[in-house]
């Protein structure tokens, strides 16, 4: 009979680091928490091997929070090579560098808050002088002048002229453009950003997007990988579209990903990695997990423990 690893208790320590309670995980047996320990396993081995281009996917809501700052840290530490994301999340980004968000509560009341301005984000409060106001006041005149002298652009581009243009290390534009990051957003149009530059086109009708030229580049990334991994949070688009072009080159080598869907009702938020493995998107032999939880919990915890690990070695 195989040997089988006995269930070991957590112990409290005086002094003890997240890491060390994610090891503990790992040896704890259950359940969810062991999980979280292998997507950190798993994110070390992604980030420490030569040659393996990281992807990190993710939907606009948790931009909104200050789970921001645990994205912002991973690529600000060079552990991400690309981004595939929402509209949403350059909104967000650009707003909370220009203007706050603030506290809120799920149960508050909607139609008084919608009277007042103020637009709820789950327990986060947006007021509509931080959201699209500013952001048509900020974005109209970066893009006439990143515009100037071209009538087409992909979206990796823009992001990057305006992340040249941010002067603020809270933001991850701007992080992204200082270290050589890529974003993509092929649903640019679904968001505010993407309104402004349907705004901006009212008036420059010779202006086109060229999403074929952000397909290029994501597939210059994919073919150039050695190995390719995936850290993804949610679902739709983003984590469709890094799996979807990685299927290309046999699929990803490793993969986490974390979510709060259930798989019963076939959406791809609630497929788990494994699912993906059927369609080529993830090799046969990947390491991969799949972790149940909300993220604003469940990825500033694998960001700590990750870097309490790349900095003691």
């Amino acid at each position: 009979m195989k040997a089988r690893r006995p269930v070991k208790d957590i112990k409290y320590e005086r002094g003890m680091t997240v890491d060390s309670l994610m090891v503990q995980l790992r040896q704890s047996g259950g359940f969810t928490g062991r999980k979280l320990s292998e997507a950190v396993d798993i994110m070390e081995k992604m980030v420490r091997k030569e040659g393996c281009t990281t992807f990190l996917s993710f939907p606009a809501c948790i931009m909104a929070t200050g789970t921001r700052g645990a994205i912002v840290e991973m690529v600000k530490r060079g552990l991400i090579d690309a981004i595939i994301t929402t509209c949403g999340t350059l909104d967000h980004d650009l707003a909370r560098t220009w203007k706050s968000y603030y506290h809120g509560d799920f149960h508050m009341d909607d139609v008084k808050l919608h009277r007042e301005g103020l637009n709820r984000l789950g327990n986060v409060l947006v007021p509509n002088t931080s959201y699209g106001i500013v952001l048509e006041r900020k974005l109209q005149p970066m893009f006439k002048e990143i515009l100037r002298d071209r009538d087409s652009i992909s979206t990796r581009e823009i992001v990057d002229e305006v992340g040249s243009r941010i002067d603020d290390e809270r933001s991850l534009v701007h992080w992204c453009h200082r270290n050589k990051v890529p974003v993509f957003v092929p649903g640019i149009t679904d968001g505010s950003f993407g309104s402004q530059l349907w705004m901006y086109w009212q008036d420059h009708r010779k202006f086109k997007l060229d999403l074929f030229q952000d397909e290029q580049d994501l597939m210059d990334l994919v073919f150039d990988a050695k190995e390719s991994g995936a850290l993804m949070i949610g679902g739709g688009i983003s984590k469709h579209h890094t799996i979807w072009w990685n299927q290309f080159r046999g699929g990803l080598d490793r993969a986490v990903y974390l979510t709060t869907a259930a798989e019963y009702d076939g959406s791809l938020s609630g497929a788990q990695v494994r699912e993906a493995v059927s369609w080529g998107k993830v090799k046969e032999r990947a390491d991969h997990v799949t972790v149940e939880g909300d993220a604003t919990i469940t990825l500033p915890f694998i960001v700590a423990s990750l870097l309490e690990r790349l900095d003691a070695r």
